[in-house]
């Protein structure tokens, strides 16, 4: 009986201890962030420029800049929580090769950003990416939202408390919290998590047309969270299934295909 209870209270403080960790680390689990700083041109995108934007909370991000021609779309970009804008770039290409515009920040601490990548200050890193396409020129009706991974839960967030004229989310979730809780299971992390993205939430106050895409063999993300946040949107609504793929999709060609011929019958600019 004493072995037993030794071998119990040993299991109860590796517990308590992990638990521990788990809450005190749990930013640096979350968020991924690359200071390392790389020219649009030396990542493979020589017609974007460097924008300098700052946030309400005083902060300065760095951006990427693509102007749309007359007549296009401005893609509003929220990456997900690794790496920075270098590592989208096989994104960016298709997106803008139409003559559409874009507008990528990195997030505080991210590529260069000043801060501390926190949910509160992604929200208002957002913010004031939509109040610099605003003051670029871009009306609501020409700017669609789009989010990745972590980023959708940013991306639904603007979307629900902005006008604009549609969102894309690639790879998305009912809430973070709700993915922690799978992944980390044995422990009560929905008591303990701090950054919940909860685009369950607010997916039901936005009103604009909504596409969502996601691997049915993502890692990351798994595919269920995707088709659960579909379910709680609002119409027109549509959602690309792609069947052994694994995390982010919009970078596939054939998706990204799809995605363009919806924006093109769903998104009426205002003339």
């Amino acid at each position: 009986m004493k072995i037993a209870g030794w071998i119990l209270a040993i299991v109860a403080v590796v517990y308590v201890a992990t638990l521990i960790g788990l809450t005190w680390m749990q930013r640096t689990l979350l968020y991924f962030p690359t200071q390392e700083t790389v020219t649009p041109a030396a990542a493979g995108l020589p017609k974007a420029e460097v924008l300098h934007i700052q946030t309400a909370d005083k902060e300065n991000l760095i951006a990427w800049y693509m102007p749309a021609t007359p007549g296009k779309l401005l893609f509003l970009y929220f990456q997900g929580n690794g790496g920075g804008l270098a590592d989208r770039v096989e994104r960016f290409i298709p997106m803008t090769e139409d003559g559409s515009g874009l507008l990528a920040i990195a997030y505080r601490s991210y590529f260069g950003s000043t801060g501390t990548a926190t949910e509160a200050g992604l929200h208002l890193d957002a913010d004031a990416a939509y109040a610099e396409a605003i003051k670029l020129g871009y009306t609501p009706d020409r700017i669609v939202v789009v989010g990745e991974s972590l980023g959708t839960g940013v991306a639904v967030a603007l979307a629900a408390q902005k006008p604009v004229a549609a969102l894309i989310l690639d790879s998305p979730y009912t809430s973070i919290i709700d993915v922690a809780a799978a992944r980390y299971w044995m422990f009560p992390v929905r008591l303990f998590m701090w950054d919940k993205f909860h685009s369950d939430r607010l997916i039901g106050q936005i009103h604009v047309p909504v596409l969502m895409t996601h691997g049915t063999d993502d890692g990351v993300i798994p595919f269920h969270f995707g088709k659960d946040l579909f379910k709680l949107a609002n119409e027109p609504k549509k959602f690309i299934e792609v069947p052994g793929a694994g995390h982010v999709m919009l970078g596939k060609p054939e998706v990204w295909q799809q995605v363009k011929q919806w924006l093109d019958a769903n998104v009426h600019m205002a003339r």
